[in-house]
């Protein structure tokens, strides 16, 4: 499948690519024996309360018998990575959960052979959510990949009951990604004012005015969360207050800054 931007190019020697480079195999995912390598790799990563995992075991079955994708990522016989996403409105894919081993690009590769998996399916884009507070998810999904938030999402799942997100609230962002042209980006200019900064390793909201501003992001909101809950607690509803007030009032997200911060256009 082309990818509309260079006909010697295709979505699946770009997938190919990014699977040779961090030396898995990808593939769907069928049988029982694989569905459940897959719950094992996901309770690894988030080791979540068995009332309250990312994704059952009997909804995996659905998605892949009803057309969804569920794919996973092999090193030899070992499952380093899987992702589960379901068929959505508007030719699109929604991607659920991707979990993988961090620093080996197996997330990458796997967003990539979920790129040309729509692509050959006619679909033009692939959403998901993701914690606004997650800097390296943030970097990932915005600059890596190119995807960009539409939408702040107040508490969309409640309580989750895991080891990551355990004690906070789960606000996310809904990124949608668009398939036409390249992946990726690279990271925006900080071109702009500070509306929400950092100082101590607290939130602080300026009030800065202006057409472009930046949204800044902890440095680790994971291990705060443990350290300093009150100072996790802090950032979310600072975050949730500037940025998920601007996505409302009608600005657009357009990049994420080496930096750490959320390049935000004022309409």
């Amino acid at each position: 499948m082309t990818d509309g931007y260079d006909h010697l190019v295709t979505s699946e020697d770009l997938a190919a690519e990014a699977a040779a480079k961090s030396g898995v195999a990808i593939r769907e995912l069928h049988g029982m024996a694989e569905f459940r390598q897959a719950l094992r790799l996901f309770d690894d990563i988030w080791h979540p309360d068995p009332g309250n995992v990312p994704v059952p075991l009997e909804l995996m079955i659905a998605f892949a018998h009803a057309g969804g994708y569920v794919a996973g990522a092999y090193e030899d016989d070992v499952l380093v990575g899987a992702s589960v996403g379901f068929l959505a409105a508007g030719r699109a894919l929604h991607s659920h959960v991707t979990g993988a081993v961090i620093g080996r690009g197996v997330g990458y590769a796997l967003k990539l052979h979920q790129r040309d998996w729509c692509l050959r399916r006619g679909l033009d884009r692939i959403t998901w959510t993701y914690d606004p507070l997650v800097r390296r998810n943030a970097r990932f999904n915005l600059a890596k990949l190119g995807a960009r938030p539409e939408a702040y999402l107040e508490s969309f799942y409640g309580a989750m009951a895991d080891a990551i997100n355990e004690g906070d609230d789960s606000d996310r962002l809904l990124a949608v990604w668009h398939l036409a042209g390249p992946p990726g980006g690279g990271p925006a200019a900080p071109e702009g004012v500070r509306l929400l900064d950092a100082a101590g390793g607290r939130p602080v909201v300026t009030g800065a005015a202006g057409p472009v501003v930046l949204v800044a992001t902890p440095d680790d909101v994971e291990t705060l969360r443990r350290a300093d809950p009150g100072a996790a607690r802090e950032w979310r509803l600072s975050m949730r207050r500037v940025l998920g007030g601007l996505l409302a009032g009608g600005a657009r997200v357009t990049g994420f800054t080496e930096d750490g911060d959320y390049v935000v256009e004022r309409g």
